[in-house]
């Protein structure tokens, strides 16, 4: 004898997975659609920020060119200074030229990034750093002894500039910012500059000024 199954308990239980799977399948919809618009509003936040740093950059090459201050300038806004502009061979004391060169640029250059918009409302730090070619010290010292050697001028010339550089006449009610903000890094000769794929000692041997941007989600509070 074949017994059939009640009506009504059938239809409950169709009715209960069909409305099962239509939920599940909306919320992988959702799902879907928050990762997408996650993804594409971070992409879009990204770009712009890169175009605002690409503004501001071209405007701090803009302010120095009008000052007549001769500075190597990036995309992304690091200025790189030669040692021959700065220091004597091997020293890390200010050369006169060197406190000449300073005294023109770390206030224009100060001042430029104050007075941007964006980067005064989003910059968090601005690092100074020394580097040095891996010629420097070579045949007297041990190779660690000369990469250390070389980490200790490095790190002595950064120090010169952003000493001198909190010196110069810039606006002191960007003062306190200033120095909660400044970092000086030695690089040694871990960052070479090539060219053809061998090192350009002269270049290699440099200070460079790095903006570093707060993160955007940290901005925007």
């Amino acid at each position: 004898m074949r017994i059939r199954p009640h009506k009504e308990e059938t239809g409950e239980n169709n009715i209960f997975w069909v409305t099962m799977t239509d939920l599940m399948t909306a919320l992988v919809l959702v799902f879907i659609v928050l990762f997408f618009y996650t993804y594409m509003t971070s992409y879009y936040e990204k770009i712009q920020s890169q175009l605002e740093q690409k503004k501001a950059a071209q405007a701090l090459e803009e302010t120095l060119k009008k000052q007549n201050i001769d500075a190597n300038i990036d995309a992304a806004g690091v200025v790189k200074i030669s040692d021959l502009e700065l220091f004597d061979i091997n020293s890390y004391e200010l050369s006169p030229k060197g406190k000449q060169y300073l005294s023109k640029f770390a206030p224009a250059y100060l001042d430029s990034i104050f007075s941007n918009e964006y980067l005064n409302k989003n910059i968090e730090k601005i690092i100074i750093q020394g580097h040095t070619d891996s010629q420097t010290f070579r045949g007297e010292y041990s190779e660690d002894e000369q990469y250390m050697k070389n980490m200790e001028l490095s790190l002595k010339r950064a120090y010169a500039v952003a000493n001198y550089m909190t010196n110069t006449p810039y606006n002191k009610a960007n003062g306190n910012r200033l120095r909660k903000m400044i970092i000086v890094e030695g690089a040694s000769f871990s960052s070479p500059v090539l060219v053809n794929g061998k090192e350009d000692y002269a270049k290699s041997r440099r200070v460079e000024l790095k903006v570093v941007m707060k993160d955007t989600n940290t901005a925007k509070k």
